[in-house]
């Protein structure tokens, strides 16, 4: 690929031929049955007027296929990112108002900045601060806030929630009409999963909605604006809405990332090609972007989207150059086709999309893994409800969790006494219960990095020992899994095997690397002598001892 392709990968894109553009049309079409449905869903999420659903599903999504290595990935609204952009938006603006439009673009600019900036800049190791877990305990109470937000509306009750401790009031029509859609979405997805029953049902609802009436009385999407969106330029921020919407741009920036990732990885398997995630963090920042022009909310992939791309089979980016053209149609002539969909339907699926996050067995399979880990999920999902609706303050305090953990780690290495086990292999010699390899050896081995983090661990466990058995001759170093050494690491080493020989005790290193050995060479810390032994193997070590002692 020629430098100017990497910056603007659709220059390498195949050109189209009639086949390849039949398929990806067919491909397109498949995916726009499903597209614009949850387009106009999660705008309501977002609070958003329900055309800018539509809005981000057009020009954005072109946009960040164009700057994406991924090229099946489907971007626009999708169920994450529009709950945290209600969620940090609520109580600065009314919800739909222009002010929550203009404060929602900012966060669409600033989010997406932010990735563009991180995917340019080559910083894609940014999204390793968002671990599985935090991901995981997020999801599941983030979707437990979008469903209870949208049963209002799906069983038609005239009231928030709390309205259900009382005498709750229900449209029964709405009712009927939000229970049975989302049983339809079940049955569907298990009995008939290739036919398009969102779109099915939403058409027929508005068309039983018309033919009824009740679309003159209830509660309905109305109308939505016909044509292209109009460019958008928002005013100017003020300093106090600046540092309100900057951790909510953050955290949406890492979910947003991390919803790309999950399917950019599946398609990479897929083609069996390496992932480039600095690329298409600069896709998913142009797509953000984009969509503040066009005066929508910020975009994501949707990964049940994108696997429908994958599996439908679109091949490159111009299954998304059809998509794009099949929502231009869709805005120019057919929104007003959306406006007797009762909102009861379209309540139903946003249930019915985000059910699918509500994974009961992922804390107690977390569990089983590392209670650490597992108690850090368990915190970000407690979190996300407690802070609900600045949900955004789950998320961040799982990232600290996490830091804190990997930060423990690195301050705790596992350093161990080392023994030959009956097999012939090296282990630890406390587990696995072996004599020691000589009563005056001391035998250690450190997995990790001598570093400024690590260093004083080390230090401690071989004065530790040192001091409970003074009669110590010989300390082996086994240095295999020792990747790495740092300036803190270097002085570490050298002060202890100044003490070492200050006592008479020789010192044996072992499978050191080269690169690690280049670093305390240069430093002076292997200088020859009489006390300083160094083996290539673990055996050439043993053997040598076993002629010593």
């Amino acid at each position: 690929m020629t430098r100017i392709s990497q910056w603007l990968p659709f220059l390498a894109w195949p050109r189209p031929g009639l086949p390849l553009l039949r398929g990806e049309a067919i491909a397109a079409l498949t995916i726009v049955l499903v597209m614009i449905p949850q387009s106009v869903a999660y705008a309501s999420l977002a609070g958003m007027p329900l055309v800018a659903g539509l809005y981000a599903s057009f020009l954005p999504a072109l946009a960040a296929v164009m700057f994406s290595a991924s090229t099946r990935l489907s971007v626009g609204p999708s169920a994450l990112t529009s709950v945290l952009v209600g969620a940090s938006l609520m109580g600065m603006a009314p919800p739909g108002s222009d002010e929550w439009v203009a404060l929602a673009v900012w966060l669409a600019l600033l989010s997406g900045g932010l990735q563009l900036a991180l995917g340019a800049g080559g910083a894609a190791w940014v999204l390793n601060l968002v671990s599985s877990p935090v991901l995981a305990g997020f999801s599941q109470a983030a979707a437990l806030l979008i469903i209870a937000s949208q049963i209002p509306a799906l069983l038609g009750l005239k009231g928030g929630l709390t309205s259900l401790l009382g005498q709750p009031e229900f449209d029964t029509v709405a009712l009927a009409f939000g229970v049975l859609s989302l049983l339809l979405f079940v049955l569907g997805k298990r009995f008939a999963p290739r036919m398009p029953m969102v779109l099915l049902v939403l058409a027929a609802s508005a068309a039983l909605a018309s033919w009824t009436g009740y679309s003159g009385y209830g509660a309905v999407i109305g109308a939505l604006p016909a044509g292209l969106p109009s460019f958008y330029v928002p005013g100017l921020l003020s300093w106090d809405s600046f540092q309100k919407l900057m951790v909510p741009a953050l955290v949406i920036a890492l979910v947003s990332s991390l919803e790309m990732a999950s399917s950019a990885k599946i398609e990479s398997q897929h083609e069996g090609k390496r992932w480039n995630a600095s690329q298409d963090l600069v896709g998913q920042g142009m797509g953000k972007i984009v969509s503040a022009f066009c005066a929508s909310f910020p975009t994501s992939t949707s990964f049940s989207r994108s696997a429908i791309t994958l599996y439908s089979g679109a091949k490159t980016g111009w299954a998304t150059v059809a998509v794009t053209v099949f929502m231009l149609v869709v805005l120019l002539f057919f929104t007003p086709a959306l406006q007797h969909v009762p909102r009861a339907v379209l309540a139903a699926v946003v249930v019915a999309a985000v059910s699918g996050l509500i994974r009961p067995d992922t804390l107690p399979r977390l569990w089983r893994i590392d209670r650490v880990e597992a108690l850090t999920g368990l915190v970000t999902f407690a979190l996300t409800l407690y802070f609900s609706p600045r949900i955004y303050w789950g998320v961040l305090a799982g990232v600290l969790m996490g830091l804190a953990h990997f930060l423990y780690l690195r301050l705790h290495p596992r350093i161990i006494e080392v023994g030959v086990h009956p097999d012939g292999s090296m282990r630890d010699r406390h587990l696995w219960k072996l004599p020691p390899l000589s009563q005056q050896v001391y035998a250690l081995r450190m997995d990790g990095a001598l570093d400024f983090a690590s260093a004083s661990a080390f230090e401690r466990a071989l004065v530790e020992h040192l001091a409970a058995h003074p009669d110590t001759r010989d300390v082996v170093l086994f240095a295999q899994p020792i990747n790495r050494v740092d300036a803190t690491g270097v002085e570490v080493f050298m002060q202890l095997r100044a003490m070492l020989a200050a006592r008479g005790i020789a010192l044996h290193i072992s499978g050191i690397k080269l690169p690690v050995e280049q670093v305390l060479e240069r430093a002076g810390a292997l200088e020859p002598g009489p006390l300083l032994h160094m083996y290539r193997t673990d055996a050439d070590a043993l053997h040598a001892l076993e002629s010593t002692t």
